[in-house]
């Protein structure tokens, strides 16, 4: 028998869970109204085998060509051995061609299979179907297999990491450029091997999620390196939502809100209400600041103003993945925010 429901009453995590401690083997899809896309997660005795994101049934050649790991014409060479019988895996005829070795391979469809299961898991809208036993084999390239509750803490940890960083790395569409020399360097950069390769990626077109794709990396490395960079002030960020801007190098705005997070956690409203509005009168278009505003005043019983800030919060393009985990709660407060203003309507009249 079938899994299936809407994401609203059972969240993919959950989904994930139970699929591991039932130690099912089978097919989840997961189809995504909003997004206009799907996703499908291969599962065999509870650990994840295999995944993909939209129509392509084997996401990984086209990954492979994309990073110039290999050529469109080896690719294309070794889909007519599989059209003409051959039985052999795509990967594995890649490698036997000699084109890539397979810890090249593996290693990129380690990458492909785990940005394919974080960027679901980030889901909170769709629905979802998971048939156990189905016939998954052919979707599976090599014998690779992720234990799903690894996954799951990964996935937790990368959306924490994002709300640390998110304050300076607010969405992907930021362009890194090399801020201006004013005087000759006079200290050696000390810099780890990946985040040599993001500074000579930098050519201030490219935004973060053309680096990752150039890079073949996850857009969630590639932004976490390029935070670090920011911070040092090898790098300044360009905000093509918001131009004419002059970019801070190293700043970090996240401290601006320590203020506020310290007031709220105390129960001190109004005071961390004015610091978030502070913050907001320099940087209106900060997701997490709105969001922390719309609490303040929710819970200091100004509810219109709540509401206003909220669908706000709902309407901006710059939240970061670790900022848009928060959409959940912030529509239920939006539902409690307007079911209080309705009871309140009612009492007046």
């Amino acid at each position: 028998m079938a899994l299936e429901g809407p994401l609203k009453e059972l969240h993919i995590q959950d989904v994930f869970q139970l699929l591991d401690l039932g130690r099912k083997s089978g097919v989840l899809r997961v189809t995504s109204e909003l997004r206009q896309t799907a996703g499908t997660i291969c599962f065999d005795r509870g650990g994840v085998v295999a995944a993909a994101l939209g129509g392509d049934p084997q996401p990984l050649g086209a990954r492979l060509v994309r990073v110039g790991k290999i050529t469109a014409a080896a690719l294309e060479h070794a889909r007519s051995l599989q059209s003409g019988g051959d039985p052999r895996r795509l990967g594995d005829i890649l490698v036997a061609s000699g084109v890539i070795s397979r810890r090249e391979l593996d290693r990129q469809l380690k990458a492909q299979i785990e940005e394919a299961v974080f960027d679901l898991l980030g889901w909170t809208e769709g629905y979802f179907r998971f048939e156990e036993d189905s016939a998954f084999q052919a979707a599976v390239e090599a014998p690779v297999r992720f234990p799903t509750e690894a996954l799951l803490m990964e996935a937790a940890r990368r959306m924490d990491e994002w709300s640390r960083i998110g304050a300076t790395v607010s969405h992907l569409r930021l362009v890194p450029r090399l801020p201006p020399t004013e005087e000759p360097a006079g200290e050696t950069l000390d810099l780890v091997p990946f985040e040599w390769e993001v500074l000579a990626a930098v050519d201030g077109r490219r935004d973060l999620h053309a680096l990752a794709d150039v890079l073949g990396r996850s857009e969630f490395e590639v932004a976490r390196t390029v935070y670090g960079l920011t911070n040092v002030g090898v790098v300044v960020l360009d905000d093509p939502t918001r131009p004419g801007e002059e970019p801070e190098p190293g700043r970090d705005l996240a401290a601006l809100l320590m203020p506020a997070r310290e007031a709220l956690a105390q129960g001190e409203y109004a005071l961390a209400a004015d610091a978030l509005e502070e913050v907001l009168r320099a940087d209106p278009l900060m997701p997490e600041a709105r969001r922390l505003l719309g609490i303040c005043q929710t819970a200091a019983g100004r509810f219109l103003q709540a509401r206003e800030t909220l669908v706000a919060w709902n309407r901006l393009d710059s939240r970061s993945p670790g900022e848009d985990a928060e959409r959940p709660s912030v529509e239920r407060l939006l539902q409690g925010v307007e079911t209080i203003m309705k009871e309140l309507a009612k009492h007046r009249e």
